[in-house]
């Protein structure tokens, strides 16, 4: 069967071709169809395949994938899949589905290749976590091989981070890198757009040429023109000489126009004409200046949103919509939150020359449940602080911010009340919530490391006992290992009714309580509950 260009998906990170794509294997349209959407969802670009032999024929174009394929617990149609997939030497990962499968054939699966075994009816969440962490393994793999460009060496390639979308993200900017193109880069404030159009400059041909930046929301109105374009001495009061604007001084390189959201309407007009001609007339002065300039923009506001409600121009923003990046917010990065903490931690420790060896488990477990809305550079700045803060080997929760503080028991407060009402309700509605310990004594600043824990898994954190790498643990440590502690056996109740309201069927249990199937075998481990389904 010939390749087909409309099977291609988008690109979404880097790879030996320049292309990850997700296929889906999946007889029943309608769930095939919920699956499709759940994965775009998670930001990765995918297909369906009608059969086996298709999802083969596709991949001899040598497209990394990750494969989800609904196998029906079929050894042989695996044992097919596996080696047609090993015959087009494609770098590929498979998720396998099955609505039923023993223990001992899903551990044989996943021995003979199978990335992840998945039972149905599957929740989307479920879905997606293990689609987000097959495609981070591809990701990861394909890196380690990729050779490194000059300039990548010491820009793109020194971003910190394997989440899918700021793969995507790093991705299109390795190709932006590359043209005189404008691109656009969005993304809330903090997610790191100034570092990322420096980068993309200093990969590109213009790193020899000047990256002049300009914050187009903080100079006012009536000065923004001048300090763009310049102006000639006497066009208004106080202009005792002439002035050379931001766009000619960065002649020969790159201009980056941040906060462009900002922009009046007469400037979006003007801003425009310099994108469509590359020209431009100083302040007071009748002539026109070309310049050799390639433009970057930034907004902290989505500016289609913005065109649809009339604040923003058409013209402009199809102008620079050339190359559009989305940058994700730490919030959802969470598999980043770790490894980032720990690369700050090893700059800033160094600066201030101390031995920080990282952060104690509940300083790590308080970052996580914290929102981070000042997302990446927030996290720089908290990791900073606690930095300085820091006078043993360990850093703690009260090294950290108080807003950072402040929030987290603010939140955990309302889910308290929140626990509270809810024991008022009729019990047979749904079990109580459960409570996840976590083992790992701390978190070493090695900046290579990347994040194991999910983030279902940090979200429900308490630990069973402070880490002993601290010789004072914090009144908030004490607390939370003596509340562990008193809640054990009610927790192990509640569990165990939980798995009797639903035959102990795991994944119907996991459902109800809101957790995925492999933090419950976690916990009915920790709280001594036998394997099939008896106390022990």
């Amino acid at each position: 069967m010939p390749k087909q260009t409309s099977h291609q998906a988008v690109p979404s990170s880097p790879g030996p071709n320049g292309a990850l794509r997700v296929l889906v294997f999946e007889r029943d349209a309608h769930a095939c169809a919920a699956m499709l959407r759940t994965i775009r969802g998670s930001g990765l670009e995918c297909a369906r395949t009608p059969s086996g032999a298709d999802l083969v024929d596709r991949l001899r174009d040598g497209v990394p994938t990750v494969v989800v394929a609904d196998l029906a617990g079929d050894d042989r149609l695996f044992d097919d899949l596996r080696a047609g997939i090993v015959s087009v030497h494609t770098d590929t990962v498979l998720v396998a589905l099955s609505s039923t499968i023993s223990a001992n054939r899903a551990v044989r699966w996943m021995r003979s290749g199978a990335d992840d075994v998945l039972i149905k009816p599957i929740d989307p969440l479920e879905l997606s976590a293990a689609v987000t962490r097959a495609a981070d393994r591809l990701m990861l793999r394909l890196r380690s091989r990729r050779p490194l460009a000059t300039g990548e060496s010491d820009a793109l390639a020194s971003i910190v981070g394997d989440d899918p979308r700021l793969q995507r993200a790093l991705y299109l900017a390795r190709a932006a890198s590359r043209v005189r193109s404008t691109a656009l880069l969005q993304g809330e404030t903090g997610t790191g757009k100034s570092m990322l159009a420096r980068a993309i400059h200093a990969a590109s041909p213009r790193a020899a040429g000047p990256f002049i930046e300009v914050a187009c929301g903080s100079i006012p109105e009536a000065l923004l023109e001048s300090e763009l374009f310049g102006h000639v001495k006497g066009a208004f009061t106080g202009a005792i000489a002439d002035k050379k604007g931001r766009f000619l001084a960065a002649h020969g390189g790159t201009i980056f126009l941040d906060e462009l959201n900002a922009a009046t309407s007469p400037m979006q007009v003007k801003l425009l004409r310099v994108l469509q001609q590359r020209s431009f007339e100083p302040v007071g002065s009748d002539d026109t200046i070309q310049v050799d300039v390639r433009v970057i923009v930034a907004s902290n506001q989505p500016l289609e949103r913005m065109v649809e409600e009339g604040r923003f121009s058409p013209d402009l923003f199809y102008r620079v919509h050339v190359l559009s990046i989305d940058l994700p917010p730490l919030r959802d990065r969470t598999t980043d939150l770790e490894r980032l903490a720990s690369h700050f931690l090893a700059l800033k420790a160094a600066e201030v020359d101390r031995t920080i060896l990282g952060f104690s488990r509940e300083a790590m477990e308080t970052m996580r449940a914290y929102t981070w809305p000042g997302n990446v550079r927030e996290l720089e700045n908290s990791v900073e602080r606690a930095t300085v803060m820091c006078e043993g080997a360990w850093i703690e929760p009260e090294h950290l911010p108080e807003r950072v503080l402040a929030r987290v028991r603010a939140a955990a407060e309302r889910g308290h009340d929140r626990g509270h009402d809810r024991g008022h309700e009729h019990t047979h509605l749904r079990s109580p919530p459960i409570t996840i310990s976590h083992t790992p004594a701390s978190f070493p600043i090695d900046p290579q490391l990347g994040s194991t824990q999910s983030h279902a898994d940090s979200l429900n954190t308490m630990p069973d006992h402070p880490p002993s790498t601290h010789a004072t643990s914090s009144r908030a440590a004490e607390t939370a290992r003596h509340l562990s502690e008193q809640l054990r056996d009610p927790e192990r109740a509640a569990l165990i009714t939980a798995l009797e309201q639903h035959g102990w069927n795991r994944s119907k249990t996991a459902k109800a309580l809101g957790i995925d199937r492999t933090t419950l075998y976690r916990k009915m481990r920790d709280l001594g509950l036998g394997r099939y389904g008896q106390a022990g």
